[in-house]
């Protein structure tokens, strides 16, 4: 059974993968010479031999492919085309996806015949994203234009992980965290023209050309309020896209209609 790690570190995954499935079916890349030359001593200490490289996880391992079980230890914002070519046909990928509208989550993908990757995500999961995945800063919000009102939508329900999901596919390019500000339970939104939406104890401040807060208050109506298990993800050579309940069910971006038909929304009561 080859198995592929895609992140080394100190090594502890790639010893319990030796344990598991033969030190001979295992391959660990880690990008930092520093830490693979670390994993490297810590293994040799254990009596553990798996196959280690200095080398990008995005790429995969090729020469050692194909791969029943890829396992990535950072979380991925897509998943890489090379991870996707080297899974052996019904092997399975499981690793941590991380996206700016939400923290992360689990997800487990088997390749079909086809060469799609299908599966579910199973559960939430916050891990150091993979290098070439991570996300530049944005620059500030237009406070020129703050907007304050009254706001029905309370922040604590736009928490739970299968809202984030959603989200993310509704709303492609807006940023969501969460947390306190002055003991209140606060959500900040962000995108890259500018907008922002700043919502707590009862009431919101939006800011720039788009009304994040409101776009956010539809969405919230409109996806149901599903757990985590009914959303999932397929992989193909064009790219990836989340759906919902079954695959052939993908979730749309928000089109500029949509938009625009929504116009300004100033309460929302549920």
């Amino acid at each position: 059974m080859p198995f592929d790690d895609a992140r080394t570190v100190t090594g502890y995954v790639a010893a319990l993968l030796c344990r598991r499935v033969g030190e001979e079916n295992v391959s660990s890349v880690e990008i930092d010479g520093v830490l693979s030359a670390r994993a490297q001593a810590n293994l040799d200490a254990e009596g553990l031999h798996p196959t280690l490289r200095v080398a990008d996880g995005e790429m995969g391992l090729a020469d050692r492919a194909p791969y029943d079980r890829i396992l990535s230890t950072c979380a991925l914002r897509e998943v890489p085309q090379p991870l996707a070519r080297q899974l052996a046909p019904g092997g399975v990928l499981v690793a941590p996806m991380t996206d700016i509208f939400y923290g992360g989550a689990t997800v487990r993908l088997v390749r079909e015949e086809n060469g799609d990757l299908v599966g579910r995500f199973f559960h939430g999961a916050s891990y150091m994203p993979m290098r070439s995945h991570r996300l530049e800063k944005l620059g500030p919000r237009d406070t020129s234009t703050a907007r304050r009102r009254e706001s029905g939508l309370d922040p604590e329900r736009l928490y739970p992980l299968a809202f984030a999901l959603y989200g993310s596919a509704r709303l492609p390019g807006v940023r969501m965290t969460h947390g306190f500000h002055q003991d209140v339970r606060t959500v900040w939104l962000q995108a890259d023209d500018g907008s922002a939406a700043v919502a707590g104890g009862g009431t919101v401040t939006v800011y720039g050309p788009r009304d994040l807060w409101v776009e956010v208050e539809a969405e919230y109506v409109a996806h149901g309020r599903p757990d985590i298990h009914a959303f999932g993800l397929r992989v193909t050579e064009d790219g990836q896209h989340l759906w919902m309940h079954a695959p052939t069910e993908a979730i749309r971006a928000r089109s500029s209609c949509e938009l625009r038909a929504r116009g300004r929304v100033h309460e929302f009561r549920e």
